[in-house]
C-alpha cells in the first residue's frame, strides 16, 4: 500500500541529537544541562528527544551539587511513569545512576489516598531522595499539606506541562504559583508541544518570566534521527462510516496506533466496543488472547501472519494490558497494533510505532502533535513514520477543502517548530444530509455542529450573533485571557459559554453549548488577527492584538497543497514535500511577523545585534530573558525574511 501524503517531512540524518557527549548526553539534554543550576526552567521540546533524561541529569546534580534534598516528578497519568524508571547513566559517563525506591513510584498499582499520603510523608520525612507520582496525587498532597515551606530544598518537576491546566484547571497552577512564592523550591517544567492546556494558565505572564527557557524543534530533533528518514502526514476523507473506509486506510504491515472517535463525535458510532470488535474485523481473525497480558493474537486476513493486538479501548483486561505496555515491550516483535480512545497520547513510550492512524477531526492541536509524537520515534525497525487522519468528507468545492487543510497544514508545522497557534476551524456549518451543497465558497460543510434543539437556540444563531459577538469581545475575562496567553480552547469551553450563560440566563446548559459552538465558528477568536468592537460608549477597543504571543496561520505565505485523489469514495489531500529547510522557512517566515519594526528600528537594531555578537560570542536568542536580546534576535528574522522575498521576486 503506497502511502499519499499531506506533508512529508525529510531529514538530514546527521546523528547529531542521537549522538551523545561524554558525560552520555544528547543534543538536548547537553543543552538543559547547562541550564542546571537556574532555580525555575522551562524545558519544550518534541517527543523522543530525552526530555526524561534531560530531567535526570539535571535533578541529580541538584542532588549532588546544589543543596536539593529530595526530587518529585509528576506526570499527567501512570502509565508515562515509565519513563522515569531506574535508568543506567553512570556507563555512558555521568557520575551517578537514576534509582527510584519502588516504595515511592506511586505510579504503580496502588490506592490513590495510600499513594497521597506516601507523598506527604515522603515530604515530612528524612527517608528517600526521588518519588514519582501523577498530576492528581501531587494536587491532593499538596492540599493536604498545606504548607508551602514543606516544599523547601524540593526539585518538583512537571512532565506534559501544558496538560497540567488542562486536567486539573487552577487547582495545581495555584498550587505551583504558590510554592514558587512561598518556597524555595527549585522547578522543572517540560512540554513536548507548547500550547496552554484547556483551562486557565497554570502561570501567569509574570511568572512565566521567572523561568530561563530551553526550546528544541522537531527539525532538530528529526534532523539528527539514526534511522528515521522521513514523516508525513494524510488527510483522508472518507463517506458513510469510517468502518467502511478503514480496509483502505490501514497497513497491517506497519506497528500502528488506531485512535477511535470520541463517542460525542459525528464520526464515532456511538458504541465504541462494536467499533473495536469492527477494526479487528478489518485486521483478521482472533486466535486466541493471552489470559496473562490480555493481548489479542490475531491473523492478518492479507498475509496470514500472527499480530499482536493490545485493545485499550475495552474496560474489561484493560489493567492487564496496560502493565504488559508498561513492562514487557522489549522490541518490534512484542506488539503489532494498539486500538484506543483516550489513551497511548501524551508521553506513551512505544518507539516501534510506525503509523497513527486517527478517525475524526481533532480540534486541538496539542492534541495532533502529541499523537505525531508516537510514531515520530526514532528505531531500527522503520525509515518512515505516517500520521493519518481519516476525516467525513466535506460538502465543499475541491479549492474550498484545499483550503481548510492548507490551513490545518500550516497549524500543524507552525506547532512542530513549538509555536502557539491558533487552531483554524475547519467546520463552519453543520452538513444536515448528504446531498445537501455548499451555499457560498466560503462555507465547509462538515458535520459537526449540532443541530439547534429550541426555537430559542436558533433565534440566537439568526438574530443576536453579531451582538452576543461584540458582548464576548468585550467581556473581561476574554480579554484577561488572551493578555494570559490562554488557548483558544479555553475560550471555546469556558470563557465564551460564560458569557452566552451571563447574556441569556434562561439557556440550559444544553442550549448554551449550542449558542457557544456557532459563537465560536462564527468569531475570529479563532484566529491570531487584530479585531475591533465597540465598547458601550462607542470607544474601539483594539484588545485581540496577539502577533507576538499567537501565530496567525493566514498570515503565513505558504501553500503545502498540491493535489486531491481519489480514496475510498471520496479522496485523499495531498502536498508537496516539505523537508527540514522547509521548516526552518517557515520558522524564519513566523519569527518575521512577530513583532512591527519601524525601518529606523531595524536598522539600530542589526548594528546593536553585531555589537552584541562581537561581545557575546554568538546571535541573539529569540528564548533569552533579556527583552532587547529577543528584539535583536526577530529584527534579524525580518531582515532575513525581507531578503529572501526580495531575492524570489528578483529571481
Amino acid at each position: 500500500m503506497q502511502d499519499k501524503n499531506v506533508v512529508e517531512v525529510t531529514y538530514h540524518q546527521t546523528g547529531k541529537s542521537t549522538n551523545t557527549n561524554e558525560l552520555g548526553m544528547r543534543e538536548m539534554q547537553a543543552r538543559v544541562y547547562q541550564h542546571r543550576n537556574t532555580q525555575y526552567l522551562l524545558v519544550k521540546a518534541p517527543p523522543a528527544s530525552g526530555k526524561s533524561r534531560a530531567l535526570m541529569f539535571v535533578a541529580l546534580d541538584k542532588l549532588a551539587n546544589q543543596g536539593i534534598k529530595k526530587v518529585i516528578v509528576a506526570v499527567p497519568e501512570r502509565t508515562i511513569g515509565r519513563s522515569f524508571t531506574n535508568t543506567d547513566l553512570i556507563k555512558y559517563g555521568f557520575y551517578e545512576d537514576w534509582r527510584v525506591d519502588p516504595k515511592y513510584d506511586l505510579t504503580l498499582p496502588g490506592s490513590d489516598s495510600g499513594k497521597v499520603q506516601k507523598l506527604v510523608d515522603f515530604l515530612n520525612s528524612k527517608d528517600g531522595r526521588i518519588l514519582i507520582c501523577t498530576h492528581a496525587t501531587l494536587r491532593f498532597a499538596y492540599d493536604k499539606v498545606g504548607d508551602d515551606h514543606s516544599f523547601d530544598d524540593i526539585f518538583l518537576a512537571i512532565d506534559e506541562f501544558h496538560h497540567v491546566s488542562s486536567e486539573d484547571s487552577s487547582v495545581l497552577g495555584t498550587a505551583l504559583k504558590n510554592i514558587m512564592h512561598n518556597s524555595s523550591a527549585h522547578i522543572m517544567a517540560m512540554t513536548g508541544s507548547y500550547f496552554r492546556g484547556d483551562s486557565a494558565p497554570i502561570l501567569s505572564p509574570e511568572d512565566e518570566q521567572l523561568f530561563d527557557k530551553v526550546t528544541y524543534t522537531y527539525y532538530e530533533q528529526l534532523d539528527g534521527y539514526q534511522y528515521l528518514k522521513s514523516f508525513g502526514i494524510d488527510y483522508k476523507f472518507y463517506r458513510g462510516s469510517y468502518l467502511d473506509a478503514l480496509d483502505e486506510a490501514l497497513d497491517t504491515d506497519k506497528k500502528t496506533i488506531i485512535h477511535i472517535p470520541s463517542i460525542n463525535s459525528s464520526e464515532s458510532t456511538k458504541d465504541k466496543y462494536n467499533e473495536v470488535d469492527s477494526i479487528f474485523d478489518a485486521i483478521g481473525d482472533i486466535v486466541d488472547r493471552d489470559e496473562k497480558t490480555g493481548i489479542y493474537n490475531i491473523k492478518d486476513k492479507r498475509a496470514g501472519k500472527i499480530l499482536k493486538v493490545a485493545d485499550l479501548v475495552n474496560e474489561d483486561g484493560r489493567e492487564k494490558v496496560q502493565d504488559y505496555l508498561r513492562e514487557d515491550l522489549k522490541g518490534p516483535d512484542d506488539l503489532d497494533i494498539i486500538v484506543a480512545l483516550n489513551m497511548a497520547k501524551e508521553g506513551f513510550d512505544w518507539p516501534w510505532a510506525e503509523q497513527a492512524l486517527t478517525i475524526g477531526y481533532r480540534h486541538s492541536l496539542t492534541e495532533i502533535v502529541q499523537i505525531i509524537g508516537r510514531v515520530t520515534r526514532d528505531s531500527s525497525n522503520k525509515t518512515h513514520a505516517q500520521f493519518t487522519n481519516m476525516i467525513e468528507q466535506p460538502d465543499a468545492k475541491d479549492g474550498d477543502v484545499e483550503y481548510a487543510v492548507n490551513q490545518i497544514l500550516k497549524a500543524i508545522t507552525s506547532s512542530l517548530l513549538m509555536e502557539q497557534v491558533l487552531a483554524p476551524e475547519i467546520h463552519l456549518k453543520r452538513r444536515t444530509h448528504k446531498d445537501q451543497k455548499s451555499t457560498g465558497d466560503a462555507d465547509i460543510l462538515i458535520k459537526g455542529l449540532r443541530e439547534p434543539t429550541s426555537k430559542r437556540v436558533q433565534s440566537i444563531i439568526e438574530n443576536d450573533l453579531p451582538d452576543l459577538k461584540a458582548a464576548i469581545l468585550q467581556d473581561s475575562d476574554v480579554k484577561n485571557g488572551i493578555a494570559a496567553n490562554v488557548d483558544a480552547e479555553v475560550m471555546n469551553k469556558e470563557l465564551i459559554p460564560k458569557v452566552v450563560m451571563t447574556r441569556y440566563p434562561d439557556l440550559t446548559n444544553d442550549e448554551i453549548d449550542q449558542v457557544s459552538q456557532y459563537a465560536v465558528a462564527d468569531t475570529v477568536l479563532r484566529h491570531a488577527e487584530v479585531e475591533t468592537a465597540k465598547d458601550q460608549q462607542g470607544n474601539t477597543n483594539a484588545f485581540l492584538k496577539m502577533a507576538d504571543k499567537f501565530i496567525n496561520v493566514d498570515d503565513l505565505d505558504i501553500n503545502l497543497i498540491e493535489s486531491i485523489n481519489p480514496f475510498q469514495r471520496a479522496y485523499d489531500v495531498m502536498s508537496q514535500n516539505i523537508d527540514s529547510d522547509t521548516l526552518r522557512i517557515i520558522e524564519r517566515t513566523i519569527d518575521a511577523k512577530k513583532y512591527d519594526f519601524s525601518d529606523e528600528e531595524l536598522i539600530q537594531l542589526y548594528k546593536n545585534s553585531k555589537v552584541f555578537v562581537e561581545r557575546e560570542g554568538h546571535a541573539p536568542n529569540k528564548d533569552s530573558n533579556n527583552e532587547e536580546e529577543v528584539r535583536m534576535a526577530y529584527a534579524l528574522a525580518k531582515l532575513s525574511d525581507m531578503r529572501a522575498r526580495r531575492n524570489n521576486q528578483n529571481g
